[in-house]
């Protein structure tokens, strides 16, 4: 390691000879000063890793030397050290970006401990978090044999992410490679256990709360206890995605509780988002509601009817509210709905459903400039954290803590790195989804595919008589033999939905209340 360079600027430096000695035998150099406009000098003239600073000092204070340092060289870190213990004084310097706050007299240790968390701590927490990750890693893949329950791989996934996560900020390539391996393995283990469970939970008392029974069960019992309801479905959000927006959120909301749900296959929009919010599977939907629904092959856009499905369903269910939907799926749409919001205050429930991640997705396939910034999972979270700070949806929630509404965030599936093809072959009329394909005589590799020969079994329509669905697995996507190679190499790395995995079908559902 370089030899670590310390400036060290007190009007008394002459008492701290013990100190200074203490670093010097830890191998840190450290140059001294008596005043601000020395020290000033210093920076200027030379290289320094870390400055200790006294606060009083006579000519120019501590703080009014911090801010002329600030000025030559932002990001060298500086450590207040003063007597004081004065609100206004600490204030002042946290303000001004101080990287650490010492109250005298500081003993040697405290020096130390402070070069170590200002220097040291990406260098530490690095250390740290992969020796606990490696001690995890036994654990999980130990966990991932014994799993047996719904509740379990959401138990599961959350820890995965958790690291995931935790690793991101880490430059340790071994340790992400080790930890996506690992999440090939669940996603591998967790498609064997939808294809074996998945027909029974609309059958049998052991099932998790989905697409369809989510209003019910999860938004309702929220409506019925207290304020106005802001009920936000960002589209295509995946549960990373969430944790990657929530810090912006409880800027200015509280986290009363927060669930993950299971989205119906095929984790598609038309199929997940209607089934949100008419309460009903789509073989339902299609039975009880022809005028509003649309299977694959029909002409025309298959999420128009949201606003109605809703409407059904409060009907249904005798609720006496007072409502109101808006679909954001443009920058205009979303600034006129943030600058008329307060008008909400007057429901009991407004339902915002906001495109922004899906269209991302979508143009990935489309652009290359939205590949390159979003080249991976990581990347993927920091364009949604990026585009969340930035967005009139957080104009609207902002809006939402002030007028005193109560938040649920939630989506309507998620989405995975489709990396990997999986041929198919099927008629003119076969669906055009990447990650499920529904129609007459598909064939395809029946080990990467959930295949459901009965859509009717898991309450899908049926198109005609022979129609049969199938869901990719894993991170694959279904690719046609005619023109097979260009076709892959458009498709790979891309952000697909539709099929079975632990990031499209586990997804999160969040109640806030006003900070």
């Amino acid at each position: 390691m370089n030899e670590i360079k310390i400036l060290w600027v007190d009007d008394e430096i002459d008492l701290l000879k013990p100190h200074i000695l203490f670093l010097e035998k830890k191998n840190y150099s450290v140059d001294t000063c008596q005043s601000g406009v020395d020290a000033v000098e210093k920076v200027r003239s030379e290289s320094y890793d870390i400055v200790f600073l006294d606060e009083n000092m006579p000519g120019i204070t501590g703080l009014e030397t911090l801010s002329e340092i600030k000025a030559i060289r932002p990001a060298l870190p500086v450590v207040m050290i003063t007597k004081s213990e004065e609100e206004y004084i600490m204030e002042e310097a946290i303000g001004s970006k101080i990287a650490d706050y010492l109250i005298k007299p500081v003993n040697p240790n405290q020096i130390l401990l402070s070069l170590k968390k200002t220097l040291d701590h990406s260098r530490l927490v690095s250390e740290k978090t992969t020796s606990n990750y490696q001690q995890e890693f036994r654990k999980i893949a130990m966990d991932m044999v014994m799993i047996n329950s719904y509740q379990e791989w959401i138990a599961l996934y959350k820890k995965l992410l958790y690291w995931e996560i935790e690793l991101e900020n880490i430059e340790d390539a071994g340790m992400i490679e080790i930890l996506e391996s690992q999440k090939v393995e669940a996603n591998s283990m967790f498609g064997k256990f939808i294809e074996k469970n998945y027909h029974r939970w609309f059958t049998e008392d052991d099932h998790p709360v989905m697409s369809h029974t989510m209003f019910r069960e999860w938004v309702v019992p929220e409506l019925q206890t207290g304020p106005p309801t802001l009920l936000v479905v960002i589209d295509n959000l995946r549960y990373d995605q969430w944790k990657s927006i929530e810090g912006a959120v409880n800027t200015h909301y509280k986290k009363k509780k927060e669930n993950a749900y299971f989205s119906i296959l095929p984790t598609a929009t038309q199929y997940a988002r209607n089934a949100i919010f008419s309460g009903l599977m789509p073989s339902e939907m299609e039975r009880l509601y022809p005028e509003f629904w649309k299977n694959d092959t029909d002409e025309g856009g298959k999420n128009l009817y949201e606003k109605d499905f809703l409407e059904q369903q409060i009907r249904r269910m005798g609720l006496k509210l007072n409502w109101e939907y808006h679909k954001i799926s443009s920058l205009k749409s979303g600034k006129q709905l943030a600058q008329n919001f307060p008008s909400q205050k007057k429901n009991d429930l407004t339902v915002l459903v906001y495109n922004f991640v899906d269209m991302l997705s979508h143009s990935k396939t489309e652009m290359e400039v939205v590949k390159e910034l979003a080249s991976n999972d990581k990347a993927y979270r920091s364009l949604t954290q990026s585009w969340f700070r930035n967005s009139p949806l957080l104009d609207i929630i902002q809006q939402a803590q002030r007028l005193g509404f109560k938040l649920i965030i939630t989506t309507d599936h998620g989405t995975i790195n489709a990396k990997n093809p999986s041929k198919v072959i099927g008629d003119r009329d076969t669906s055009l989804n990447l990650r499920y394909k529904t129609g007459r005589s598909l064939t395809f590799e029946e080990k990467e595919v959930y295949a459901v020969k009965d859509p009717k079994s898991i309450f899908l329509p049926t198109i005609n008589m022979s129609s049969s669905f199938i869901f990719a697995k894993g991170d694959l996507f279904f690719a046609y033999p005619n023109n097979y190679n260009h076709y892959v190499s458009y498709y790979k790395n891309t952000y697909q939905h539709g099929g079975i995995s632990l990031e499209e079908m586990i997804i999160p559902f969040a109640v806030l209340t006003p900070r």
